[in-house]
Formats: C-alpha cells, structure tokens, sequence
C-alpha cells in the first residue's frame, strides 16, 4: 500500500536551490528559497574518572587485558553486523528508480505520478478552489509565482502587435500579495488593478506589446463582495487599447480562509468583443471559489461554469 505525501516545501528539481509547494496531488507554482537549516547542538564533553592506581607490572596488564576484550568485542560485533539480513528492519540498498513526472513537469516528491482534477484549479498554499471553466485549461507561468488558468490554447490567436505570439481570449491568476504595505483588501485591489491592467495588455512579463499598448480605461464597478466566506473588494476596468477589440480587468481581494489570513490576489483579463468571453464570467468564477473541501468543490465543478451571460 502507498501513502500519499503529504503538502509541503520539497526541493524544485527544474530550479536547483529553490524549493516548490506540493499541495499533496501535484506541484503548484509557488515557490521559495529553501530555509536556512538549524544547527544540531553540540554535546557537552563528559568527564570520564581515572582508573585507580596499580602498583608495578598489575597495571599494566589489567590494560593490556581490557583492550583485548574491547578488540575482541568489536570484532564480533563486526561480524554479527555482516552476517545478519533475516532483520525485517535491517536497512537494504536498492537502485533508486526514477522519479516519476507529474502533469506540471516536475517530479512528485514520493515518485508517484501526480493527478489532478481538470475541472478545479487548486490552491493549497492559499487554501482554495476556483472551478476550471469548459473549454479552459491550466498552465503554468515560469516566470511568476502565480497559479493560471485560461481559455484553450488552440483557441488563441496572433497578438495584434507581434504576429509571432500567441494571445488568449481570458486568462485568470491567482497569487498571494506579498511585498506590500497595505492592508485592507480595498487597498491593495485599488492598487493592484493597475499592474492587472499593464500586465494584460501593456506589455506582457517578457516586455512585449501584444495589443499596441492601453490607450486609455475606464472603472465599470468597485466594492465590497463575499468570496469564500470572507469580505473582500473587486475593482473592475475596461481598457481600450493601440490595436484590437481591448478588454476588461478585475482585480479581487481577499482573506484567505486556510487560518493565515494572508490576502489573496485573483486577476481576471477577458477580451473585448464577440470572440471573448461573456463578461458576466467573472462573476460567475467569484461565486465559485469555495475553501478546500468545501462540499461544492467535490467533483466537476467546473462543469457547471457556462460560457453564456
């Protein structure tokens, strides 16, 4: 019988020196410099008494009876150690296999294969579930630390301002805000809105403009909103940009409901026009995101997440 590993930090064999959380069934993409390891303490000497005086040679060959015993004795010892392989617990060397790949091309910790579900995006480090839309799918971006999610990639199509990439109509991210001072979901939403909007369709996380640049934007709606059981605030932006149909922004934040409390950042960037996504989407994604193991999160949930306003 195997036993699953469990969450945790385990060394990132695709980045040497760093560490990845596995969520216990796959590989997230968040990602750490290892901690620094405690040093074991060092023992205290012990004061080992002296032997009591002998008088002429009687000294001398209790010593050189004592070592014998104790060379004896090890000799025996050795060869008990070499000899015995009917302990059970008795440790055996064997060839390591190789590791086994998991969905997001990083070996799992135990070698098992990694499984995960196609219909829920799972974050284990922030303690929540966001349903997988039909006909979207889940990647992972190397160079952020953030969970993604978007629409299918045969369905995307050149950017407006570089034929040589590839745009998609929607994408979501989910990420925890770190490097910030703020603190008030409001706050940081109010502020993150405008890296949202850059990221989506200024230029991307290589420096490309794929859309020509926003031209200008405009706020459609900002305010309080529920997510998984805890207050948050959503701002929401319509950008237009240099070329092509633009888009709309969201930036919602809230508390993460694992115990931490740590705000969590969840970006969506739908495109403009008929080939984008309905924009009533965003809501319906919101409304979804469930604790883990939450009972609505329990198979196909998304499913469920139509496509149509």
């Amino acid at each position: 019988m195997s036993y699953p590993t469990p969450p945790g930090w385990y060394p990132d064999t695709s980045a040497p020196g760093m560490e990845r959380w596995w969520d216990g069934t796959a590989w997230t993409a968040h990602t750490r410099a290892p901690a620094a390891p405690v040093p074991a303490p060092v023992p205290a000497p012990v004061a080992v008494p002296a032997p009591a005086p002998q008088r002429g040679g009687s000294a001398r060959a209790v010593a050189l009876v004592a070592a014998g015993a104790v060379v004896v004795g090890a000799v025996v010892t050795g060869a008990v150690l070499l000899t015995r392989n009917d302990d059970p617990e008795a440790p055996t060397a064997h060839a390591s296999p190789k590791p086994a790949r998991s969905s997001t091309g990083h070996p799992s910790p135990d070698g098992t294969p990694a499984k995960q579900d196609p219909n829920v995006l799972v974050d284990q480090l922030n303690g929540i579930t966001l349903p997988i839309p039909d006909g979207w799918e889940r990647i992972e971006h190397p160079l952020e630390e953030a969970l993604t999610m978007r629409t299918a990639q045969d369905e995307g199509y050149l950017c407006p301002t570089n034929r040589s990439a590839v745009c998609d109509h929607g994408a979501v991210t989910i990420r925890t805000a770190t490097r910030t001072d703020l603190i008030t979901p409001e706050e940081i939403a109010k502020k993150d809105i405008v890296e949202a909007a850059d990221l989506a369709y200024e230029e991307d996380l290589i420096g490309r403009s794929l859309h020509g640049g926003i031209m200008s934007h405009r706020q459609l709606s900002a305010g309080a909103v529920s997510v998984a059981g805890r207050t948050g605030y959503q701002v929401r932006w319509r950008v237009v940009t240099g070329k092509g149909p633009g888009g709309y922004v969201q930036t919602l934040v809230f508390p993460s409901p694992n115990g931490s409390e740590s705000p969590v950042i969840v970006r969506y960037a739908f495109d403009a026009g008929h080939d984008g996504p309905p924009l009533a989407l965003m809501d319906t994604l919101t409304k979804g995101i469930r604790p883990i193991g939450a009972e609505a999160t329990d198979g196909g949930v998304g499913s469920a997440v139509e496509h149509t306003p």
